[in-house]
Formats: C-alpha cells, sequence, structure tokens
C-alpha cells in the first residue's frame, strides 16, 4: 500500500499515519514544541537538510498543524515564523508518549536527556493516560476497542 492511501482508509491511525508517518515530522513538532519559530530555529535544532527541512513545514502548514506567519520585513524579503495551530498543540500528547517510551526504551544510561515540569506546581511530571470516566489509569490489556461500521455514502 502507498502512503498516500492511507488517507482513503476507514481507519484512524491510517489516516493519522499519512499526514504524521514521514519520519522527520515529529523531529519537527519536538523543535516546535521546545519553541522554535524561524526556518533557522528548526534546522539548527534538528539537522535536517533544508530542503527536507522545507518540504517537512510546508506540508505541517497544509495540514494546518503549523501556521507560517511573517515576523520582519526587509527590502528583499519577508521573514516567517512557524506556529503551532491549535490542531498542532492537540499532538502534544503524542510527542509526549514518544519521549516517554524513548526515555525508558532508547538506552540513556545517564537518565533521560529530557525531563518535564509541570509549570503550576513546579514539580517534576511524566505524562500518563487515565479513563476520562473512572479517572484509573488506562491499561492496554483493560480496553477493549469496538469498530464502527463506515457511515454509507449518500
Amino acid at each position: 500500500m502507498r502512503h498516500e492511501a492511507l488517507r482513503h482508509e476507514h481507519c484512524a491511525i491510517a489516516r493519522s499515519l499519512s499526514v504524521l508517518g514521514e519520519r522527520w515530522t515529529f523531529v519537527v513538532l519536538r523543535q516546535a514544541f521546545m519553541g522554535a519559530r524561524r526556518f533557522e530555529d528548526y534546522q539548527l535544532g534538528t539537522g535536517i537538510a533544508r530542503n527536507i527541512l522545507t518540504d517537512r513545514l510546508r506540508s505541517l502548514v497544509g495540514e494546518n498543524i503549523l501556521e507560517r506567519r511573517p515576523y520582519a520585513e526587509h527590502a528583499a524579503r519577508t521573514l516567517y515564523q512557524y506556529r503551532l495551530t491549535e490542531k498542532g498543540l492537540e499532538l502534544y500528547p503524542i510527542l509526549l508518549t514518544l519521549m516517554k517510551w524513548g526515555n525508558r526504551h532508547g538506552g540513556f544510561e545517564q537518565g533521560p536527556p529530557v525531563r518535564l515540569v509541570h509549570k503550576t506546581c513546579g514539580a517534576e511530571t511524566e505524562p500518563r493516560f487515565v479513563c476520562t470516566n473512572c479517572n484509573e489509569d488506562i491499561d492496554p490489556r483493560e480496553v477493549t476497542p469496538v469498530t464502527a461500521e463506515p457511515a454509507a455514502a449518500s
């Protein structure tokens, strides 16, 4: 199956991967969540080749995950920054989950490269998923996926 074909699957994971599944996408998003704004910030923080970074940023803007905004005008050209949209901010739990998994299984003998501190209380924290009904931690062995049939075309 071609990558583009994922966009038409009746599966939320497949459709999400059609947008987010390219290997540099989450590295670019990591930089956005760490405060990168200008192209040079993203390039310096990722080391991605300029042409690939240009493509990733263009794709994320096209998907309304990042927004391209002018921040300075020079005689020769306008300079732009890239900011997370609301849709982009919704990816934060996914990024944190990837980080948590990488911290545990990435072989960091000296400890994780980044720790999270909750600004509100000042304590170190880590992501977790809880049931919206009972507030218990969600264990994948205790959740049953229930599939829905695709809606009939009208």
